[in-house]
């Protein structure tokens, strides 16, 4: 699958030129001609005989952002100068900071704000713990948990590595559901270490979000947690991905006329996000599916899962799915399918294998950046196609979910989070995309629409309410 120019791969090149000829129209050329894409041409400065110009360039990688200057390099006249790549300059010094919400302008603000006057506060909390959601910044944080061994499609890179996604997480936590939200990249990979860290950060928080744990450690992280914390624990690369998928599901049913209880669903990938996939949409009805890793297919009898312990995530994928017993690869496995669900690798299956897939065959092939199938093949045979990526229709992102789900767990004073929760996030997602927009082109809302974190903050609200798990906030006095 051929590579488009990317914003991520973007540059701006700073050049001089001579003021007259066609110096300026031979720029243009060389950038399209080494297949980048001119996304902004300024003259920053003009001489009589000389102009300074910023280039803006698309590329589809940092070797190809090279090869383009150097093709700028060669045209008769042109003078190179600094070369910025777009994406480090936004990270440089880092994306988030922290604000005070009140001045500090003089002696009596500091003495209410800070010493003596925070200790009458500080008294209060300690005769009421509760009220540390209204008298502090608890009720509206969210710690963003990472050891860095599971980050995006790279792998384990370490804490350090990962900070810059986590910086970005919290940046969209309060872009887009306005929470406050504290990257901690924790220098160990010990499962018990981590659970204990959290477990003594957790007093200043009124929600953890779990991001970038490598599978099988993330499931015990997860659970142990949840059994130890009075606030949501919430693994985002797990059940963020689970209700984006269930929500797209949901209207890409709706498309081809299908009810989600009597469809056959292939998966691909049994790790993480995997599991929690399958297990949200269990809880939301599917009753039959299968499920395939790098082994192939996943059933009982299985060499590696005979003996398996009962309480893996594979040996549970083994028990509860895969009805017929059925064996073999993905590709066998897909053949009449009614639903293929990619979370694995790329290029495991051909636009023939979607073609032997039942009439109607919807495909989510999320691996990133290069899905499982071509979509561009898929579409030639599916009903309705979806990825991660962004280039394409149907982009299924984690975005979407992630704020309003806090949001709404946030708001109603939430001690955990459940399926019923998640269930309802996911239907609200699928709600914003109204009878009349619905297409096989448009499964899923942009994640810009404005409808969506105040939609899924509704519905998680009202399902933490209904489930018995909130707290009731003390009156403010």
């Amino acid at each position: 699958m051929a590579t488009a120019p990317s914003v991520s791969y973007s540059i701006t090149v700073r050049l001089e030129v001579p003021a007259g000829g066609s110096a300026v129209s031979q720029l243009t050329s060389a950038v399209e001609s080494s297949g980048g894409h001119v996304t902004g041409l300024d003259v920053t400065a003009s001489g009589h005989e000389k102009l300074r110009i910023d280039v803006t360039i698309a590329a589809t990688s940092t070797e190809h952002a090279h090869q383009i200057v150097d093709k700028l390099s060669a045209v008769e006249g042109v003078q190179i100068g600094k070369v910025s790549d777009r994406t480090f300059l936004m990270h440089l010094g880092g994306k988030i900071e922290m604000q005070s919400k009140h001045p500090i302008r003089n002696r009596d603000d500091l003495s209410m704000i800070y010493t003596p006057g925070v200790a009458r506060v500080c008294m209060q909390i300690a005769e009421n713990p509760e009220d540390a959601r209204r008298l502090t910044i608890k009720r509206n944080s969210v710690a963003v948990v990472t050891d860095g061994s599971a980050v995006l499609g790279l792998g384990n890179i370490g804490p350090k590595a990962a900070l810059p996604v986590m910086e970005g997480k919290a940046a969209l936590f309060k872009r887009f559901a306005g929470i406050d939200a504290w990257p901690l990249c924790l220098d160990t990979q010990d499962t018990d270490e981590i659970v204990a860290i959290v477990k003594a950060i957790a007093p200043g928080f009124a929600g953890i979000n779990l991001e970038d744990i490598s599978a099988p450690r993330c499931f015990e992280i997860e659970a142990r947690l949840r059994e130890a914390l009075d606030i949501p624990v919430f693994h985002d690369d797990q059940h963020g991905t689970a209700i984006v998928v269930l929500a797209a599901l949901t209207n890409a049913l709706r498309v081809v006329g299908k009810e989600i209880s009597s469809v056959k669903v292939v998966m691909s990938g049994a790790g993480a996000a995997g599991t929690a996939i399958l297990k949200l949409l269990t809880a939301a009805g599917v009753k039959h599916a299968v499920v395939a890793d790098i082994h192939g297919v996943v059933h009982a009898g299985r060499a590696d899962l005979v003996d398996a312990d009962e309480s893996s995530a594979l040996r549970w994928i083994a028990d509860n799915t895969n009805p017929e017993g059925a064996t073999g690869t993905l590709k066998e496995a897909v053949r009449g399918a009614d639903v293929f669900i990619g979370v694995s690798a790329p290029n495991v299956l051909t636009g023939e294998d979607v073609a032997t897939m039942a009439d109607g065959a919807i495909v989510f092939a999320l691996a990133n950046p290069d899905p499982e199938v071509d979509p561009s093949e898929a579409r030639k045979t599916a009903a309705v196609v979806a990825t991660g990526r962004s280039d394409f229709p149907n982009q299924i992102n984690n975005v979407l979910v992630f704020p309003g789900v806090f949001r709404g767990l946030l708001d109603a004073h939430s001690r955990t989070v459940n399926a019923d929760m998640m269930i309802a996030a996911a239907r609200a997602i699928a709600d914003v995309v109204a009878d009349d927009e619905l297409n096989a082109n448009y499964i899923i809302p942009s994640v810009f629409n404005d409808k969506v974190a105040p939609a899924v903050a509704d519905a998680v609200r009202d399902a933490a309410k209904a489930a018995g798990v909130t707290e009731q906030p003390t009156i403010p006095a």
